[in-house]
């Protein structure tokens, strides 16, 4: 079984800058892709950043030039560093990790709320 534990969400103005982590433990042989996707109140959830087990990022078009993702392989972590955030940018933010262990899986982080006041 593998565990995700997010953390470092909260409340800030807009123009504040915010880093989420999400770790991986458990039965890990080695991760592919690791990803961070938000839904906001009434919406659908969207993806927000994704990155390779090579380090390729995707990002959606609305964080371009203001987030950025990235990891830390050693450490099953996947971080997603807000930058300039925006009031639109709040909502629940779930990281999205391919493990690889006995198959293939795809696991989900419990969520973290992100709060951007104007």
């Amino acid at each position: 079984q593998v565990q995700l534990v997010e953390s470092g969400g909260g409340l800030v103005q807009a123009g504040g800058s915010l880093r989420l982590s999400c770790a991986a433990s458990g039965s890990i042989f080695s991760i592919n892709a690791m990803g961070w996707y938000r839904q906001a109140p009434g919406k659908q959830r969207e993806l927000v950043a994704a990155i390779t087990s090579g380090g390729s990022t995707n990002y959606a078009d609305s964080v371009k030039g203001r987030f950025t993702i990235s990891r830390d392989n050693a450490k099953n972590t996947v971080y997603l560093q807000m930058n300039s955030l925006k009031p639109e940018d709040t909502g629940v933010y779930y990281c999205n990790v391919e493990v690889v262990s006995y198959s293939v899986e795809v696991y989900w982080g419990q969520g973290t709320q992100v709060t951007v006041s104007s």
